[in-house]
């Protein structure tokens, strides 16, 4: 067992009539099923935010997508998302959520982000993930999901940096694109030694 697809935030608040929707996210449920029996293992992540997370612009009586300054940096200020226990933080109907080998939740701390599947998003405090990986011997990523270039990227650069072989399926990913962020995301992804395909 070498080689798992991990399959980034596929959950209703990210997909069309969702409170922080990724354009076509939805479009790349089927493909991201019809890939699963390819892998060894699959791996799921899942935004999961208490209520009042400070990550919310509403928690600061700011606008949606502005900018904060945080403890551990620089903070966009989301939209109330994917808050736990809701409809909005299921998966996408579609989704293939029994293939699953493990699911990993994510951003549940209420003082900090946490976009990438490895570590919140201070860069330090580790969600598990490595360490499921390297016990089971998988040493080979493919990412897939939302957005393009939020999640998917701090994952995919943060696996390089840990040493695992990654790819990142564009075609079975979107973009939020916000103030440019794709190009931004695209470009430090190919730094770090991410394939993109």
């Amino acid at each position: 067992m070498t080689h798992a697809l991990l399959v980034i935030d596929v959950q209703n608040d990210f997909c069309p009539g969702g409170a922080l929707a990724v354009a076509g996210g939805d479009e790349i449920v089927s493909g991201i099923g019809a890939l699963m029996d390819e892998f060894d293992a699959v791996i799921l992540t899942q935004d999961w935010h208490p209520a009042g997370h400070s990550s919310f612009a509403s928690s600061h009586g700011a606008a949606p997508m502005s900018m904060t300054e945080m403890p551990y940096g620089s903070q966009v200020l989301w939209p109330d998302h994917c808050i736990q226990g809701t409809g909005g933080a299921a998966f996408h109907t579609a989704l293939d959520v029994d293939r699953a080998d493990l699911i990993i939740r994510k951003g549940y701390n209420p003082a900090i982000d946490s976009y990438s599947a490895f570590f919140e998003n201070d860069k330090t405090t580790p969600t598990g993930l490595e360490g499921y990986l390297r016990t089971r011997g998988i040493t080979t990523l493919t990412l897939v999901g939302l957005a393009t270039d939020f999640c998917v990227t701090y994952s995919a650069v943060d696996a390089a940096r840990l040493g695992f072989g990654v790819t990142v399926r564009q075609d079975l990913c979107r973009a939020i694109d916000f103030d440019g962020s794709l190009a931004v995301a695209i470009a430090e992804m190919r730094d770090a030694g991410v394939t993109l395909v």
